[in-house]
């Protein structure tokens, strides 16, 4: 899982290199783009094309049948219930093309989802540390210290909050920058990331996991935690990302597929894709 998230993330980082410095609505617009152009092709490898232009004429002479033979209900009820049938043997055609593409649409959104779901924080401003620790594991004697980094201060000792086995820090930042900070427990030590005043676009990785396939899929911006520590996770607290637009504040994933459905469908035609 880790070399897959890794080859989509050079991927991303690739494909987002010429939008780094934009407002962020450049680069939704072209991912989404791409999208609805990966969407078309595998929905014409995969669908039944021919069947699914039958099925849809079939659907619009219904239509046509009940509009003409508006004064007579047995005729109205049949080509509803013929309508019915069709809509499931559409549903049907359109099946395969969705289990192909829901895979690989699963890992774009966990990547697409370090790109716009979170901000950089700015210099001077506050943040929230979390440690999660392992089911068992009490944070009342777990001694885990941050070390000390240029740019990122410490102001508060650990909350210990043992109902949730979590251990909380107050942070500063100072300086742009991706700093590391370095953790230490016992004579082990781990990481994580911090991204201050980056890009407009740019890769923020909020949170680092122990490990198994769904923690590793849906988080895949860093690697996971060293095994055998007592911790299940680290986060860092962002601030979300909104995609503005007329004075409104979208959410990236409502913008991504918005535009994907709106270009696969203005490009439907021109590719001779029936969907």
């Amino acid at each position: 899982m880790q070399i897959l998230n890794a080859v989509f993330g050079k991927i991303f980082e690739v494909i987002f290199v010429p939008f780094r410095g934009l407002n962020a609505w450049f680069g939704m617009i072209f991912i989404s783009l791409v999208t609805g152009l990966l969407m078309l092709f595998v929905y014409s490898r995969t669908s039944n094309q021919a069947g699914i232009k039958a099925v849809k004429n079939r659907i619009k002479a219904h239509l046509l049948e009940i509009r003409l033979y508006k004064d007579s209900l047995p005729v109205q009820l049949k080509a509803q219930g013929r309508i019915v049938l069709a809509n499931f043997r559409y549903i049907g055609y359109s099946a395969k093309p969705l289990l192909v593409m829901i895979l690989p649409l699963l890992l774009i959104l966990a990547q697409l989802n370090l790109w716009f779901g979170f901000r950089s924080l700015r210099p001077g401003e506050e943040v929230l540390l979390k440690i999660k620790l392992v089911e068992g594991r009490n944070p009342m004697d777990t001694a885990i210290m941050p070390d000390p980094t240029a740019g990122v201060n410490i102001e508060t000792p650990a909350l210990r909050l043992e109902e949730g086995r979590e251990l909380d820090w107050r942070l500063r930042v100072s300086e742009k920058g991706l700093h590391i900070l370095t953790f230490r427990l016992n004579n082990q030590t781990f990481t994580k990331t911090i991204a201050v005043d980056l890009d407009p676009l740019s890769r923020v990785s909020p949170l680092k996991t122990r490990g198994g396939i769904l923690d590793e899929f849906f988080n895949p911006g860093e690697k996971t935690l060293p095994s055998g520590l007592p911790v299940k996770s680290v986060e860092i607290v962002y601030p979300g990302l909104r995609l503005r637009a007329f004075g409104i504040g979208f959410h990236w994933l409502i913008a991504y597929f918005l535009l994907s459905i709106i270009f696969g469908f203005a490009l439907k035609r021109p590719f001779r894709v029936e969907i």
